[in-house]
């Protein structure tokens, strides 16, 4: 059976077996995408003296804009020979010595969006790290701010202090056809602006490899070879234009096989905007169970259609419900665009916000119809979703208690929070910590009490260090986790 494989590109290499994986922007919102505005030499595919494709000058205008992404982390391992005594207590009782931390380093690309310094990447190339090092190809070096990033779509953004940027031209991933030339640009292996060429072999192709609860997968396949160290680089068509960022291999290896995968830059610019302007991605959802249709499937669920999607049941308070779409419809088509498969689907209604209204069209006991749909958020509200201040500090999943002035003293300690109760959360999940851990520092930031605590979380993005101590217990404990 076929893996599909993360390309984090860069994280295998380095670390490894470190574990892997529509519209313009408002120019009045401070960052205007730039639009096309193309010469005659590049109206038609360039061909060369030797009556060849020439793709040299799609490589010229991509390749400065295309950066080295450098995320440097904290991992855990557990050291066999070095015995810790009370392992049995703190390591999930195998006894193995404490945690032993570990500096580590994952790469990637990135491409620069705007003139002043924002920079577009997949999530899996920063998540967890601690800094963020940008190089850009002239070889100038910066570090980075994660500006934001989202799980569903694989992509984050990052900020550098710098101007007069050179920035790729946004192309439209609608209007690339199965057959077209492309070009991968990134940095495989640490090898820097590496270009490879292909053609788009499939469209919004979705290979579940996003394990986020919302994913939206709509990937654009080709062959361009892309390998670790190419996340998060660019896609480009023949004339230049920005069409994708790649993410994705199909590999047995980890390393190219023969497909490589891209997020649609029409998915790219809708998730720039929102973390740009608010923080977090602003998400519309149909509130519906859909079920690409074919033959079997067709027969299965008793319709005559077999392509479209089958709406196989809708949720209280959600889009399909308020249009009143329910079980039994098919849809064929949104806002006038055919749909071969659900993933087209998905794709497009994640290109929107809540409030946005689209147009469905559906088969109805046989019936063509058209049908106005509001989308709503995952609440069921048009609402712009605002950035929870709390979300970070409840994602650790862990109940806390602020030390007495009097404990602090006894202790030795300038501040610290003490953990009471774990639950379900990111401590439970990727770290060995127990309750009764006294949080002394995030990232070598004292942590004073509960809303400090807050206070440091909500401004962090990807690899936090904890560090702390167990009462009576000798030494200090450091665990890794990402946000």
């Amino acid at each position: 059976m076929r893996m599909f494989a993360v390309a984090l590109l860069g994280g295998v290499v380095t670390l490894g077996g470190y574990k892997l994986l529509e519209s313009t922007m408002d120019p009045s919102r401070g960052h205007a995408f730039q639009s096309s505005e193309l010469s005659s030499q590049f109206a038609s595919l360039p061909v060369g003296a030797n009556g060849m494709n020439d793709f040299t000058a799609a490589a010229e205008l991509s390749t400065p804009a295309v950066v080295h992404v450098k995320s440097n982390m904290m991992v855990q391992t557990r050291n066999m020979w070095n015995m810790d005594p009370f392992g049995g207590f703190f390591d999930d009782g195998w006894g193995f010595g404490r945690p032993q931390q570990h500096n580590a380093q994952s790469t990637g690309s990135g491409v620069i969006t705007t003139p002043d310094g924002y920079i577009v990447t997949n999530n899996h190339v920063v998540n967890d790290a601690q800094s963020v090092e940008v190089v850009l190809e002239d070889g100038r070096t910066y570090t980075a701010q994660v500006v934001g990033t989202d799980p569903s779509t694989d992509l984050a953004l990052l900020k550098i202090d710098e101007t007069n940027l050179p920035i790729l031209t946004f192309g439209n991933s609608d209007n690339l056809r199965v057959g077209e030339w492309v070009l991968a640009v990134g940095n495989p292996f640490n090898l820097t602006s590496t270009v490879t060429a292909g053609i788009v072999s499939a469209k919004a192709r979705n290979i579940n490899i996003l394990k986020d609860k919302m994913a939206i997968e709509s990937f654009i396949q080709t062959d361009a070879a892309v390998n670790p160290g190419n996340s998060g680089g660019a896609l480009v068509n023949a004339r230049g234009e920005l069409v994708g960022i790649n993410t994705a291999i199909a590999s047995n290896t980890g390393s190219y096989s023969g497909y490589s995968f891209a997020v649609p830059v029409e998915i790219v610019k809708k998730v720039i905007d929102d973390l740009m302007n608010h923080g977090i991605v602003q998400r519309a959802f149909l509130g519906a169970n859909l079920i690409e249709l074919n033959g079997d499937v067709a027969k299965k669920v008793g319709v005559q259609q077999t392509h479209g999607v089958y709406i196989d049941g809708v949720m209280e308070g959600g889009s399909a419900q308020y249009a009143g779409l329910r079980k039994g419809d098919i849809i064929t088509a949104i806002d006038g665009k055919e749909l071969r498969n659900s993933a087209e689907l998905t794709e497009y209604v994640g290109r929107h916000r809540p409030g946005d209204r689209v147009q469905l069209t559906i088969i109805r006991e046989g019936d063509k119809t058209e049908v106005p749909v509001e989308l709503r958020n995952s609440k069921g509200t048009t609402d712009i979703v605002e950035r929870n201040d709390s979300e970070a500090l409840e994602a650790l999943g862990a109940e806390l208690e602020e030390l007495s002035a009097n404990e602090l003293n006894k202790l030795g300690l300038k501040g610290g929070v003490k953990i009471t109760k774990l639950k379900e959360g990111k401590l439970q999940q990727y770290t060995s910590i127990r309750p009764g851990f006294i949080i002394t520092t995030i990232d070598n930031q004292v942590v004073t009490s509960i809303e400090h605590l807050q206070k440091i979380l909500n401004n962090k993005s990807g690899g936090v260090m904890m560090e702390g101590l167990y009462p009576g217990w000798p030494g200090r404990y450091y665990y890794a986790f990402g946000m």
